[in-house]
């Protein structure tokens, strides 16, 4: 959760300054209230073959043009157009310019009483463009024509300001500007996500990079897309408008690449669509490489692949995302977040389109950039979710490896000791057996004095005996005869057994079993069992001790629950439960538990130990329940 209010912080902050970016230049448009704005002007088209270096043809046809209206799409057979624009005296003015701020141009010249005061001549394929144009002061007006050609746009489409020259270079910085601001955080952010992707393995590497090739192509197509670095810049146009149409090559491929992995092959043929995808942007690089070395000849060639094809391609490709991410929205999160994007972008977008088309000025769109911020967060946001779920996983596994390893090394261990044990124990029983005899025939003959000498030594032979029984268990603890064992008899006659026990311990043994319940076992081991671990949690027992035995059904085992409040153990300790020798008595051999654990094992059972220093221990014992119980034990079966 703090997470998600972190990123939510993140979110809000960003769009807030975004916002506050895009709303500079109008908010800051009160200073420019000195300015007069020449909102007509008149266009007359250029045709194939008119002279260059001529003025237009005065008697020929014009047209008024205005911002709403401004008449700026090439006809067919023509190559540009002439602007005609009255400018208003500029005697008032210390400094007069003239501001256009979209004027689509390659080649413009520009005379002022049919003089040339201004030339541009650009090669590059970027017909957008700014102008600032120092004028003279005149007591009068004065008229100025627009010499403008290009290959598919020739005009202006925004209101042409007349004003104080260095007031109108500020407007284009705080215009321009926070495009630039915009496209650089973004390449900025895609370097951090770079570096920080060497630190990830090498599946989330390829995902991670394919997001910051398109946060990175975002920030290039967001700055090469502003007309402030051709106007500063003429001389690396051509370099604006290669690093421009790589990006567009480079950035959706990256983007299906991404939701490609992020279904997590759910759609396998996606990956055929993106190597297809693939192939056609390398012949498009290619074929754009070999227009910018030949030039006009591979004009349509690049113009078809690039605008008739290339768009269509791209249209096509994010309405496949966006109908899979709808369709997985409320099966997979990464969708749904995914989703949010890809409506969020297209909200903008299409308000976006009807702000251009409802307002009468005509305005740039930048709606779709806040579009793409949230479409990068969520797949920022989609790309942190993966690797935390890699993480995870991989914390799974650990833990899992870890385990079977612990398994593996205990069992191991305990094949050892039980080939040590049975072999010693075969030994070790037979003397024993004959040191006994002997002494019961000596303690006979004995007087009475050293009688109670042998009687302790018998005791001690019986107990080293019984170890070795212990031992021969653990070691063999095959069971001769499995039977139907009913637990709620054979928990009452452990309950008959072991209270006088504990009653001398100064406790309590509560047994509940509600139901009968019926499994496979020897009632002799069961008891063994169960009787190793009732007597430890009597020794742990203090004051008001208490011990409660209870069994019910889960899931078609029988479980049995024998807790106390004794004096409980450590998480290490409670590890180390049934491993070879381990006790926590004093003079304990450990072998107790490692019975018990053999006995329930070999039960196809389980023994799970819960434990809390000062507070007291439990063990869960679950055993599969008989399906089909025999007649003497079908009454007992819940049904």
């Amino acid at each position: 959760m703090k997470r998600f209010h972190l990123i939510l912080l993140l979110l809000t902050f960003g769009g807030a300054a975004f916002l506050a970016l895009l709303l500079y230049p109008f908010v800051t448009s009160s200073e420019d209230s000195a300015s007069t704005p020449i909102t007509a002007w008149k266009v007359q088209w250029i045709p194939v073959g008119a002279p260059e270096d001529a003025l237009p043809d005065m008697d020929g046809e014009w047209l008024s043009a205005t911002v709403e209206h401004p008449f700026d799409a090439i006809p067919k057979g023509m190559v540009g157009a002439w602007i005609h624009l009255t400018v208003p005296p500029t005697s008032n003015l210390s400094k007069p310019g003239l501001f256009i701020e979209r004027l689509y141009a390659m080649n413009i010249m520009i005379y002022e009483n049919g003089k040339p005061v201004y030339q541009v001549t650009r090669s590059f394929d970027f017909e957008r463009t700014l102008l600032q144009l120092p004028l003279d002061h005149a007591e009068a007006t004065s008229d100025l024509y627009m010499q403008l050609t290009a290959k598919e746009r020739a005009g202006i489409t925004s209101n042409v300001q007349l004003g104080e020259l260095p007031e109108n270079s500020r407007q284009v910085v705080r215009k321009e500007l926070p495009n630039l601001l915009l496209g650089a955080g973004f390449v900025f952010l895609s370097l951090m996500m770079l570096l920080c992707s060497l630190y990830l393995n090498r599946a989330q590497r390829s995902i991670a990079l394919a997001l910051t090739l398109f946060v990175m192509c975002s920030g290039i197509l967001i700055m090469t897309y502003s007309a402030m670095p051709y106007y500063y810049f003429p001389e690396l146009g051509h370099v604006f408008v290669f690093i421009f149409d790589t990006s567009i090559y480079i950035m959706f491929p990256a983007l299906l690449y991404f939701v490609a992995h992020i279904f997590e092959g759910r759609y396998p043929w996606i990956k055929r669509v993106f190597r297809w995808l693939v192939v056609y942007y390398s012949v498009s690089f290619c074929v754009m490489v070999l227009y910018k070395i030949v030039g006009t000849p591979l004009y349509s060639l690049y113009g078809f692949l690039t605008f008739l094809l290339g768009a269509p391609l791209i249209i096509g490709q994010l309405i496949l995302i966006s109908v899979l991410a709808f369709r997985n929205a409320m099966q997979n999160p990464n969708s749904l977040i995914l989703s949010l994007g890809i409506l969020i972008l297209a909200l903008s977008g299409v308000t976006d389109l009807v702000l251009m088309y409802t307002i009468d000025t005509l305005r740039m769109l930048n709606l779709w950039k806040l579009g793409i911020i949230i479409l990068i967060a969520s797949l920022v946001m989609i790309l942190n979710r993966r690797i935390a779920s890699d993480y995870a996983r991989l914390l799974s596994y650990s833990k899992e490896l870890e385990l079977y390893n612990h398994q593996l090394q205990r069992t191991e261990k305990m094949q050892i000791i039980s080939e040590l044990a049975a072999s010693i124990a075969h030994e070790v029983r037979n003397p024993l057996q004959v040191t006994r005899g002997f002494l019961q025939l000596l303690s006979g003959k004995s007087v009475e004095h050293d009688k109670s000498y042998f009687s302790l030594a018998i005791q001690e032979l019986d107990r080293a005996s019984g170890i070795i029984t212990d031992f021969l268990t653990f070691a063999k603890p095959e069971l001769d005869t499995l039977v139907e064992l009913n637990l709620q008899h054979e928990l009452a006659q452990i309950e008959t057994m072991m209270t006088p026990l504990v009653l001398l311990n100064k406790g309590e043994l509560e047994v509940h079993v509600p139901e009968p319940l019926v499994i496979l076992g020897n009632s002799s081991k069961f008891k063994q069992a169960l009787i190793n671990i009732i007597k430890n949690s009597i020794e742990s027992l203090h004051e008001e001790g208490h011990i409660a035995i209870s069994a019910w059904v889960e899931g078609g085992t029988a479980v049995i629950r024998i807790a106390d409040n004794g004096e409980g153990m450590e998480p290490e300790q409670i590890a180390k439960l049934g491993e070879p020798y381990f006790s926590t008595k004093s003079k304990g051999t450990g072998l107790g538990l490692m019975v018990t654990f053999r006995i329930i094992e070999v039960m196809e059972g389980s023994l799970v130990f819960h434990s809390e220093k000062g507070k007291g221990t439990e063990a869960i014992i679950r055993f599969p329940l008989v399906s089909n119980p025999s007649s003497k034990n079908t009454a007992l079966v819940p049904q």
